[in-house]
């Protein structure tokens, strides 16, 4: 395995730790993902959206090289051209936080769905600081390996190694948006509408979105699936319902009749574990892995928490809205998710300081929130 370094302070870049190879991929690359194997310097506390924090470090790594793409990936209305994973290791529970393990290695992935952010890793894995800083929680990297080959669209159109039946694994909660609510069940015509919305953004290549998602509801089977519901607190407000597990798919046999539209499929699901499925795959939601895994590999430790963090931001959320309709209130779903938010990250000890920074608000304005939240709930 390949490897690197890591770091999340901002002032003067670390030096490089010493690696034998560093990954590297032609320039034609468009899609490549990556695994770091992460060591804990110590044990500490890590907050249960810290998530948040990968994200902003990476894109704070990629401000450094490149602040115009760093603000794309940031602000850019299109699909996003990279995904990012949770942490994968065991966490275990510490109040409502969860705890890193001394020495433990912990796996994370970045995944590349662009030739401008491929290239930018390759760059960026030859001078790469030594350590992740998630406030306080210290993670030293010690190998960089590549997860799924560096490849470009064409060449997963082009491939020929199409399986009659085609499983894939959903490793982290996935949902979809659907008429304003969550939509948690990988309807095949969900499912490859998410695919087709990257393909479409990166592939040079767009194809008509509403004949080939008819033709997927028409012709896509469900063989097999096992799947489970989950609720978790995801982005940087409120919840998200989603599902893990595994599914099955193929094609009927009219379906092969068209040619281009068999071939798009296969190439969509081998685009799946690079882009992820769904929404919120830049804050390690839609983790889609190929083939079919009997075990989880989250932590039940972290989902646990992320649980019970997500069903208090519903709870509050319902509470706040309720009032706010009562009291003819405006914008009464956005504020009363924010107030949620912020209220159930407080009780579950983030700092205001922290949940600033992740909301990207004031941390005055912050406190205000909390105050009036409080004050709100007393009063229901």
């Amino acid at each position: 395995m390949p490897r690197a370094a890591t770091t999340t302070k901002r002032k003067p870049r670390a030096k490089p730790a010493p690696t034998s190879s560093v990954p590297t991929w032609t320039d034609e690359t468009q899609l490549v993902g990556l695994v770091f194997d992460l060591e804990a310097t110590a044990s500490a506390s890590l907050y249960s959206q810290y998530t948040i924090g990968l994200h902003a470090w990476f894109l704070d790594q990629v401000r450094q090289i490149d602040p115009e793409l760093s603000a794309y990936l940031h602000d850019g209305e299109s699909e996003k051209a990279f995904t990012i994973s949770a942490l994968e290791g065991q966490l275990l529970p510490s109040g409502k936080q969860l705890k890193l393990v001394a020495n433990q290695i912990y796996h994370w992935h970045i995944n590349a769905l662009s030739q401008r952010v491929a290239s930018f890793l390759k760059q960026w894995l030859t001078n790469l600081p030594k350590d992740i800083d998630l406030r306080g929680a210290s993670l030293q990297i010690k190998q960089v390996s590549i997860a799924h080959t560096p490849t470009t669209y064409t060449k997963l159109l082009q491939s020929s190694e199409n399986q009659s039946v085609v499983d894939l694994s959903f490793v982290s909660p996935t949902s979809f948006r659907r008429k304003g609510h969550h939509f948690p069940l990988p309807v095949p015509e969900n499912l490859f509408h998410s695919y087709l919305r990257r393909w479409n953004d990166f592939s040079q290549q767009p194809v008509e979105q509403e004949v080939f998602l008819k033709w997927i509801d028409e012709n896509v089977i469900i063989h097999q699936h096992r799947l489970e519901s989950v609720k978790v607190a995801a982005g940087k407000q409120g919840s998200v319902t989603g599902f893990t597990g595994a599914i099955s798919l193929g094609l009927s046999k009219a379906a092969l009749a068209n040619t281009e539209f068999t071939q798009l499929f296969y190439a969509l699901l081998r685009l799946a574990p690079y882009c992820g499925t769904g929404h919120k795959t830049t804050f390690g939601l839609g983790q889609t892995h190929a083939g079919w895994l009997e075990e989880q590999k989250s932590a039940v430790a972290e989902q646990l928490i992320a649980d019970m963090l997500a069903q208090r931001i519903e709870e509050l959320t319902e509470i706040f809205a309720a009032q706010r309709k009562r009291t003819g209130g405006d914008r009464t779903d956005k504020i009363a998710s924010t107030w949620a938010t912020i209220l159930a990250r407080r009780e579950h000890g983030d700092s205001l300081a922290a949940i600033a920074l992740d909301l990207q608000m004031k941390p005055d304005t912050v406190k205000t929130y909390v105050k009036l939240a409080r004050k709100a709930l007393k009063g229901d």
